[in-house]
């Protein structure tokens, strides 16, 4: 109790994400619709709170933009909920997973309750909220939004809506696929012409995100198991760009403009930064050895085989990823220094008193290292998760 107490002071924003956080628990293992749907709107209403009162950037306008999205994913997702009560008379998901709905119903239950979850995962083009929720969130809640909140989303449309009703996700899937690849390559077009460097990285989760959504809509073991791995993978890169932007770089020059902190030449400054998002945009950007390249690869086989041309153009989607990603690292800690800005180990030059600026703490190292060795492991052993990932996927029923 009185530990709890003491973090709640010292980080005030614990107090308002903890809701959040036990309702993703909930969304997790919840066997029973209610409950489910409970958990999943759980989420919503702290986010609103931990935004709009700890958050920076335009935070009440962020904050309200993504409640409103969130309640309208959710509103769709009340109405399947309630058309597969009404229609099988059971909330238990393992019962209404071998009902038989008929295939009339599922032309129209599927994509309504499908399209309330994506919301949640950022789909194109209800992915507004994203970019805008990330920039004007804390530090932590940017990492608990990426990194947990928008796989919630993706992981309700694979274990609900398409295992559910099969037969209308078959009808919808092309259309799903579609909204993949147009949302990886407009999310990663888009964040190459950013400024601010959460933007970049809020922008960057949309377009990693489409990658998920391509491989559910692939519909092959290989390409879901994937899309599983992505969610995974995304939710430990996310987590530890955000870090290196909102607690290591914005934190210490209160800034985010990549003009500005191109001239501060942070690689200097902040040496552990700069390695650490050096190794979180490798992994980003889907280089061997990484847990990105490992989820990416294996969807882009997966639906190679049911989607080839979706497949190609997913390719220059990848390539304005890298881009993004390089201009963000090469402006961010490697720009050309100013003539009248004079650097030392740990300190900034936008800090007017250098002496109450702080280096890198432990513990943030301890936490990015432990985010970047996650990457890694998984990168280098993805048999570690597929094999406890591909079982259950070849389980349900909408596998092509």
């Amino acid at each position: 109790m009185v530990s709890s107490r003491w973090f709640a002071r010292r980080f005030p924003t614990l107090r308002t994400s903890q809701p959040s956080v036990a309702g993703c628990y909930g969304v997790f293992l919840s066997a029973d619709l209610f409950l489910f749907f409970a958990f999943y709107e759980l989420v919503i209403v702290p986010k609103y709170f931990l935004i709009a009162v700890f958050g920076s950037t335009n935070k009440e306008y962020g904050a309200m933009k993504l409640t409103l999205y969130s309640f309208f994913g959710g509103m769709l997702v009340f109405i399947g909920i309630l058309t597969g009560y009404v229609t099988a008379g059971s909330l238990d998901l393992n019962q209404l997973s071998q009902f038989q709905f008929s295939p009339q119903l599922q032309s129209w239950a599927f994509p309504v309750l499908f399209l309330g979850f994506a919301v949640l995962a950022g789909i194109w083009p209800l992915h507004t909220w994203a970019p805008t929720g990330h920039v004007a969130a804390p530090t932590a809640g940017s990492m608990l939004l990426a990194g947990i909140v928008m796989k919630l989303g993706s992981y309700a449309g694979l274990r609900v809506a398409m295992n559910l009703f099969p037969q209308g996700f078959q009808m919808w899937s092309k259309w799903i696929v579609f909204l993949a690849v147009v949302g990886i390559v407009y999310a990663a077009a888009v964040a190459l012409r950013q400024r601010d460097l959460k933007f970049v990285i809020g922008y960057s989760s949309v377009s990693h995100m489409g990658f998920v959504l391509l491989g559910l809509g692939a519909a092959t073991a290989l390409s879901v198991s994937g899309a599983v791995l992505q969610m995974f993978s995304h939710g430990v890169i996310a987590a530890l760009l955000f870090a290196v932007a909102g607690r290591m770089i914005y934190r210490r020059t209160h800034t985010r403009d990549l003009d500005a902190l191109a001239g501060l030449n942070l690689g200097r400054a902040l040496p552990f930064a700069a390695f650490t998002f050096v190794i979180a945009a490798a992994a980003s950007m889907g280089i061997p050895g990484f847990s990105g390249f490992a989820a990416e690869i294996t969807i882009l086989i997966g639906a190679s085989k049911t989607y080839p041309l979706a497949v190609w153009i997913t390719g220059a989607g990848m390539v304005l990823v890298a881009a993004f990603t390089l201009r963000a690292l090469k402006q961010s800690f490697f720009g050309e220094t100013k003539p009248d800005v004079h650097l030392q180990q740990a300190r900034v030059a936008l800090d007017p008193d250098w002496n109450e600026q702080q280096p890198i703490t432990t513990a943030e190292k301890c936490g990015a290292c432990l985010l970047m060795f996650t990457t890694f492991v998984v990168g280098v052993y993805p048999k570690l998760l597929l094999d406890r990932i591909m079982p259950a996927v070849e389980a349900m029923r909408f596998l092509k």
